[in-house]
């Protein structure tokens, strides 16, 4: 019983020949510039380190920027794999085009590790060494329409601007093509309906992830819409900084902006006043998570029990909300 449960907990079925004493991970980013994604690569290098340390093994990264081409990045895991590389991690440039990468990766016996952009449940499930890493969207979005819902009910007043007895809204979204944009625009305004905040939308639109983009978004709705937006709701902390952009630039006061992601603008902007709140999800547990999964894929180990999968696939890393009010609370 004890061998069976080796072999359905190990990335690899056999143990390794021979024990290593060095490993090489390959990690493709989507994009190397985007602020979520940089923290979490500045975390891996650490847990890189820590493991070291920790563990007597060197580590290796090869860590590849593919500048949101899915052509680059399949041929960037076409690289790590002729080049040795002992388990590769990917943030998928398309969720929905990662076969070709699955399908080098299967033909090689190279693991991989999914993170941040899930790839869809028939591609994650054509091979037992496909794991992600990410979190659910579904809470991420309940939990930013519950900062709104709290704030709501503690001051009405402080969502409802023209006292009206309807809070005034527009929606900044990410990539029409990422899950977690559609999952987290439906969920955080259902929040808010079955929480009690009467809503109205004005309008909408998507930003791509960029700040830049949002504050273009946002300059336009300001000047169609005067004195009437009171309230924006952003997919991540980026466009929500943008939209707070736009908003100093018209001079323009108390509209609420909340977020997602917990990056370190996003927690400085929620420190100044200029963010009522975010969702964030531990980025050293998120990164930890990758390394310790891709390392004992590499090493043929089993597989760390400190970071359970759901259905032997998937790790999902807990989030928290963070307000500007809640000391108050």
């Amino acid at each position: 019983m004890a061998a069976v449960c080796m072999a359905l907990t190990s990335c690899q079925g056999a143990q390794a020949e021979e024990e290593k004493s060095s490993i090489r991970i390959g990690i493709s980013l989507y994009r190397g510039d985007d602020t979520f994604i940089n923290n979490i690569r500045s975390q891996l290098e650490e847990k890189a380190k820590d493991y070291e340390r920790e563990r007597g093994i060197k580590v290796t990264l090869d860590i590849q920027d593919a500048k949101g081409s899915q052509n680059v990045q399949n041929d960037q895991v076409e690289r790590f794999i002729s080049l040795g590389c002992d388990v590769v991690c990917i943030n998928p440039v398309d969720r929905m085009d990662a076969s070709q990468m699955i399908d080098r990766a299967m033909t090689a016996g190279v693991p991989v590790v999914f993170f941040n952009r899930q790839p869809v449940e028939e591609d994650m499930n054509r091979w037992d060494k496909l794991y992600y890493v990410g979190v659910d969207a579904k809470e991420t979005a309940v939990l930013q329409g519950q900062i709104v819902v709290d704030l709501y009910r503690r001051d009405p007043g402080a969502l409802d601007l023209n006292g009206d007895g309807v809070v005034s809204y527009v929606m900044l979204e990410g990539e029409s093509s990422h899950q977690d944009s559609l999952i987290r625009t439906e969920w955080s305004v259902q929040t808010l309906k079955d929480g009690g905040v009467p809503i109205e939308k004005i309008t909408g639109g998507i930003a791509n992830w960029e700040r830049s983009q949002a504050s273009a978004m946002m300059e336009q709705w300001l000047l169609a819409w005067p004195d009437t937006i009171e309230l924006v709701v952003s997919n991540n902390d980026d466009m929500a900084l943008g939209a707070i952009d736009a908003l100093e630039r018209a001079g323009i006061s108390g509209v609420g902006v909340v977020g997602i992601d917990g990056t370190i603008p996003g927690m400085e902007a929620l420190e100044g006043g200029k963010l009522l709140g975010t969702v964030s999800a531990n980025k050293e547990v998120y990164a930890a998570a990758v390394m310790e999964l891709a390392a004992s894929c590499a090493l043929g180990q089993e597989l760390p029990g400190a970071y359970p999968l759901t259905e032997g696939t998937y790790y999902w890393v807990l989030q928290e909300m963070i307000t500007a009010f809640e000391e108050n609370q």
